[in-house]
């Protein structure tokens, strides 16, 4: 089953999309948001079902889906707790900024909690005040959970996987060190994220979801160029039972909260870092990672940060080549 929220007011309209991509119909008289949806998931989620069949089978009314008209799946979220289950792009990054990787980063996922107030649309531009900010793409994959008791376990936390969706976790990296270095966390570093047009319940994704993983390319490209094509499934030292029960240490989420995996990151085939694209790699999904490679080949980065006028795009297919969730298609626009 896919879901979409189209724009309207602050939370979206809920829809149902087929499995193409091409058609939705509207989901009002079942819940008039997602967020509605997945605060009543047990009697919500079956009648969805329903209609999602019903629109396959071209029985109800429907409309085109058009993905320029969609919002985020949660247009603004309760929360939005992002991982890095990539353990192989966190120690790139800190080998860049010079920073030591303690051992437990191997054992004991970091997350950070990002503002959930309000997300960027999948087709929405993205504000920059100040170039000298560094801003950065990151493609990662996300999930909406429904409710988790706080201690929940590895198990329980996959048990609460509602919906699957890409992102654009949206990093400002000039701004980073000097906030990490106050031992305070992200904030100002860290503006609205975007997600995709679509979100996908786990069993829509088959033999691609297994084991809290979501196996595929993650496609990037930046202004119309190939620049990443790492595997989700693959170097995901954490899965997301994992990085929800990590979440739920402590603390219950509540049905509607995000959990992210951090920037999609691959190994090259010999165990070192990825390579790009042209020189038969995998490429990067974020800019930051492969200025470190740089820096780590050639003693300096040779790759700018995001500037005004600037496109990433972000996307997923299936076996088939067909978008699975729809693409993030976002240019930066000077503030």
């Amino acid at each position: 089953m896919k879901l979409a929220s189209l724009k309207s007011g602050r939370d979206g309209r809920l829809v149902v999309v087929s499995r193409d991509l091409a058609w939705c119909v509207t989901a009002d008289g079942i819940a008039p948001t997602l967020q509605a949806a997945l605060d009543d998931w047990e009697h919500c989620e079956p009648l969805l079902r329903g209609l999602a069949e019903s629109l396959e089978h071209g029985s109800v009314p429907r409309e085109r889906f058009h993905e320029h008209e969609a919002a985020s799946p949660l247009p603004r979220a309760y929360q939005w707790a992002d991982g890095s289950a990539y353990v192989n792009h966190v120690e790139l990054v800190r080998k860049a900024r010079g920073a030591e990787m303690p051992a437990s980063f191997w054992t004991d996922p970091l997350m950070y909690q990002g503002g959930s107030d309000g997300f960027l649309g999948p087709r929405e531009d993205i504000p920059l005040a100040d170039e000298t900010w560094g801003c950065d793409f990151e493609a990662e994959i996300a999930v909406i959970t429904g409710d988790v008791p706080a201690g929940a376990d590895r198990a329980a936390g996959l048990e609460a996987v509602r919906l699957v969706m890409l992102v654009n976790d949206v990093s400002l990296r000039g701004l980073i060190p000097g906030e990490l270095a106050k031992g305070f966390g992200f904030f100002q570093s860290k503006p609205a994220s975007a997600f995709s047009p679509v979100a996908v319940t786990p069993d829509e994704l088959g033999d691609a979801w297994s084991g809290g993983k979501l196996s595929g390319q993650v496609l990037v490209e930046l202004n119309g160029g190939q620049f990443g094509k790492a595997n989700a499934g693959t170097d995901m030292t954490f899965d997301f039972g994992t990085l929800i029960a990590h979440a739920a240490k402590t603390r219950a989420l509540v049905a509607g909260s995000i959990v992210g995996s951090g920037t999609v990151s691959n190994r090259d085939a010999d165990g070192g870092p990825g390579k790009p694209i042209a020189a038969g790699g995998a490429g990067y999904s974020c800019i930051a990672e492969q200025r470190t490679v740089e820096t780590i080949l050639n003693g300096a980065p040779a790759t700018p940060y995001l500037k005004p006028g600037d496109a990433v795009r972000i996307e997923m297919r299936d076996a088939a080549r067909h978008s699975i969730f729809g693409a993030i298609e976002q240019t930066v626009v000077a503030a």
